[in-house]
């Protein structure tokens, strides 16, 4: 199982696929010590396979560890966030646009 990266350069997570060049994907934007999460990509052909779950779970992980909040502007993310209700701790309220 491959583990989601920031890649602080391109402003996503980044989820590896194995045995291939492709990454999974979660775009964001930074206003001070939050990230914006604003859409998420993963390659059509692995649609299915669960990588979008895999990579929301790692993005979540990671925001948490960096001591970062989030605000779910990505419909997958919140949609995620939804069914994992165990990262309210890192999930901010305030609109994006504060």
């Amino acid at each position: 199982m491959s583990a989601v990266q920031e890649n602080p350069a391109q402003h996503r997570f980044e989820l590896p696929i194995e045995g291939t060049q492709d990454v999974a994907a979660t775009y964001y934007r930074t206003r001070g010590e939050t990230i914006v999460l604003t859409h998420t990509i993963v390659p059509e052909r692995f649609s299915g396979q669960g990588l979008g779950s895999q990579l929301a779970h790692g993005t979540f992980e990671a925001i948490r560890s960096s001591g970062r909040k989030a605000v779910l502007l990505c419909p997958f993310m919140a949609a995620y966030y939804a069914r994992h209700p165990e990262y309210a701790d890192i999930v901010a309220v305030e609109s994006p646009h504060d």
